[in-house]
């Protein structure tokens, strides 16, 4: 008879050995499911049934509309007219530039819904030209890097669906939506006020002040792009649209406004479009595959229950859970991709936070993802860190040292939306 203890040591144990050895995390997750189903007796069938059906799923079809929304909008100018529609907002102030960044990241954010493509983005477009006015190229990149975090908090966000899945699929994708975007604001004007402090010290400079005729026209064009935003939510949150169905609207919009009204790419551009979001749904859903058998296993296991009786055999102080959970999903964060992440730690942590805590689901889902955004910008995995450091030509460990300051903006929105209920749950109550 197979011994659970046993099985469980063969997961987690196969699973931190192979991310040590640098195997893909896709085939990490899939690979220590297969060892410990061998083990259990359990018929690999089984773990092929359960990957497959993770991504069987209505609603995760809106994942590759707003993957496809996010690139079509990205390639066709809208991130350019972000860039000036913000400068016209904020580039008058010291190191105006840097303020620039993170308020771009924001809107951009809001219509791509992943930090890797603002950074790819927004970063392509603003690093090399901070570097050019005097800007120090890591506090360009750390600027950058922290601010596409925004991107997976304000709505539409992917990871969102994702997290009401794990839940179950008794969470509202429409309330994650609305208790996202408080806490992903909020993000962004403390990621300004230290940009402001460190520029005003430095000196770096000022952009020039637009005159109100280049403002309306600047504002204009960039409120065409950012209606993709209120097109997804409105419809999701009004019940006029599914998120699925506003994701593929928006696909709709956003193509009509690139190639009709923007007319800065041409239709033969398409194609490549297409392509590399194929590339970016490929690894997203791999992912939420590999994910999902690796996640029935940690429930048939009972590690989730374990894990309850564990932290509530610490502490019955919700302080210091929390403060403990915290931790432990920034280390995670720090080593792992978000998709998967979610999927595991999600049923884990929700008999502790929501069953014994009484954490509302959307504060737990908004909490948890602003954790793991968070580690989209450490080392050692960080995609977001890797591609901004790439775009800025700098190493890791420079782009990180400088980022320190940007970190503690990060945490203590953290805490706020951990310990303070109404910043991400006035706006879900009033739908």
């Amino acid at each position: 008879m197979p011994d659970f203890s046993t099985a469980t040591t063969i997961l987690m144990g196969s699973f931190v050995i192979l991310l040590l050895l640098k195997f893909p995390i896709t085939f990490t997750l899939f690979i220590s499911s297969v060892f410990t189903a061998l083990y259990l007796n359990i018929p690999l069938l089984s773990i092929v049934q359960r990957t497959v059906s993770g991504v069987n799923s209505f609603s995760l079809l809106a994942i590759p509309f707003f993957i496809l929304a996010g690139e079509i909008m990205g390639r066709g100018g809208i991130s350019r007219r972000l860039v000036e529609f913000s400068n016209a907002m904020v580039g008058r102030v010291r190191g105006g530039l840097a303020e620039v960044n993170v308020l771009a990241s924001m809107f951009f954010g809001g219509i791509s819904g992943s930090a890797v493509a603002d950074v790819s983005s927004i970063g392509t477009m603003l690093i090399p030209m901070m570097v050019d006015k005097g800007y120090d190229d890591d506090y360009a990149v750390a600027v950058t890097v922290t601010s596409s975090c925004q991107g997976v908090i304000i709505p539409p966000s992917h990871n969102m669906i994702i997290f009401s899945l794990a839940a179950g699929g008794g969470v509202s994708v429409g309330k994650l939506f609305m208790g996202g975007i408080v806490p992903g604001v909020l993000l962004g004007l403390a990621l300004m006020i230290v940009s402001y402090v460190i520029a005003v010290k430095r000196g770096y400079p000022k952009e020039e002040k637009y005159g109100f005729k280049r403002t309306v026209q600047v504002s204009r064009d960039a409120i065409l792009g950012l209606l993709t935003v209120v097109i997804i939510i409105g419809g999701v949150v009004t019940g006029v649209f599914t998120a699925t169905e506003s994701a593929s609207v928006a696909v709709v919009y956003a193509f009509i406004i690139t190639f009709f009204v923007y007319r800065e790419i041409s239709l033969k551009e398409m194609p490549k479009i297409l392509l590399h979001s194929l590339r970016t749904l490929a690894m997203v859903m791999s992912l939420i595959a590999a994910a999902s058998a690796f996640g029935w296993l940690l429930a048939y296991l009972r590690i989730p229950q374990a894990v309850t009786t564990f932290l509530l055999g610490i502490s019955n102080n919700p302080i210091i859970l929390l403060l403990l959970i915290n931790v432990m999903l920034l280390v995670l964060g720090a080593i792992m991709d978000m998709a998967p992440l979610i999927i595991i730690v999600t049923p884990i942590l929700y008999p502790v936070i929501v069953g014994q805590l009484g954490m509302s689901p959307i504060q737990f889902g908004i909490m948890l993802i602003l954790n793991l955004a968070i580690g989209l910008c450490t080392p050692p995995v960080g995609s977001a860190l890797f591609v901004g450091s790439a775009i800025g030509k700098i190493s890791i460990e420079k782009a990180t040292k400088a980022m320190l300051p940007f970190y503690v903006a990060m945490l203590i929105t953290l805490l706020l939306v951990t310990f303070w209920t109404p910043l991400t749950m006035t706006l879900p109550n009033m739908m």
